[in-house]
């Protein structure tokens, strides 16, 4: 079995190399469909998950999923259990043996003993802007200004939650086996370049 994990700055185009990768290895590929599978299991509705646990940071909460769950202040503890069924359901698909890709989520954490090839992808701020613009969904306006604010808050939380759970530091480099930087590039020109240092990556370790 192999697994693909990619962490990836908001708006580098992370999600679309990871979908664009699984459409060209054959690999099957996860990303908002955990989500639907963590608010099914919770009861809860999908998008009231999806922004507890995408956009809102810890107050001052020490978590850790080898042993027990303390906290020096408040616990958010409804933000804490969707993790912890959020790392299940990361763990669940894992368990079906079958060649994945995971887009965020800090799979490459939670599936350290799979040994997946980990994936990090970054942009320079502009070509960042840039693509969210592209991408914006109808009736959503924000200036530049607004969108950088916006992928600094969700950078900084993605951050917070990745040291909570333990590991490495996000982004850091040695913690992943490529870094991808998409700055001046279209993504489905990357996608065979990432592929094939994927494939003989995997290739050196059987």
């Amino acid at each position: 079995m192999k697994i693909i994990t990619i962490s990836r700055e908001f708006g580098s185009g992370g999600r679309e190399l990871g979908k664009r990768l699984a459409d060209l290895t054959g690999f099957d590929y996860y990303d908002s469909e955990i989500i639907s599978a963590v608010a099914k299991n919770s009861g809860m509705d999908e998008h009231y998950v999806e922004n507890s646990l995408s956009n809102h940071g810890w107050q001052n909460q020490v978590i850790t999923f080898g042993g027990t769950l303390a906290s020096s202040a408040y616990i958010q503890s409804s933000k804490i259990n969707l993790l912890l069924e959020q790392k299940k359901v990361i763990e669940q698909i894992a368990a079906l043996g079958k060649d994945c890709i995971i887009v965020g989520r800090n799979a490459d954490v939670i599936l350290q003993e799979y040994q997946p090839f980990n994936i990090f992808v970054c942009a320079d701020t502009s070509s960042k802007v840039k693509r969210c613009i592209e991408r914006m969904p109808e009736g959503e306006r924000l200036t530049e200004k607004e969108l950088v604010r916006k992928m600094k808050q969700i950078d900084k939380v993605r951050s917070q939650t990745r040291e909570f759970i333990g590991g490495s530091v996000w982004g850091q480099r040695d913690a992943y086996h490529l870094t991808v930087n998409t700055t001046d590039w279209k993504i489905k020109e990357l996608v065979p370049a990432v592929a094939d240092f994927a494939q003989r990556w995997f290739g050196r370790k059987e």
